[in-house]
């Protein structure tokens, strides 16, 4: 069992804990919605994807989050998750990540879909 995040209580006031596959997740989305510079002990921490909400949403922005994203995730979660790939795409107004993963230990991918509007 891990610590939820957010860190929060769970209905008898104790930590909130979670499976390990739901950890991974929230640390996945930690990645993502981090923006470099935000974490004062590390400056170059995340992926900045929700800075992303004011840029101009089409595939040229689709494509360049792709290799962003990848490359953050490879560098922050590398000894937790083995990235196999990542989709991005642009709907509207919703850039729509899906990331596809195994967890060390694991053979079987998970993929997960997080979205920011754009």
């Amino acid at each position: 069992m891990h610590v939820g995040f957010p860190r929060t209580a769970d209905n008898r006031g104790r930590t909130r804990l979670v499976d390990r596959e739901t950890w991974i997740r929230s640390l996945i989305e930690a990645v993502l919605f981090t923006a470099p510079g935000e974490r004062v002990n590390r400056p170059d921490f995340g992926s900045g994807l929700g800075q992303l909400v004011f840029a101009g949403n089409d595939e040229a922005l689709a494509a360049a989050t792709q290799v962003t994203v990848q490359g953050a995730l490879q560098t922050w979660l590398a000894g937790l998750v083995e990235v196999r790939g990542v989709a991005v795409t642009s709907r509207d107004a919703t850039l729509e990540v899906t990331v596809t993963y195994v967890i060390a230990g694991e053979t079987s991918p998970t993929s997960a879909t997080f979205r920011s509007p754009a």
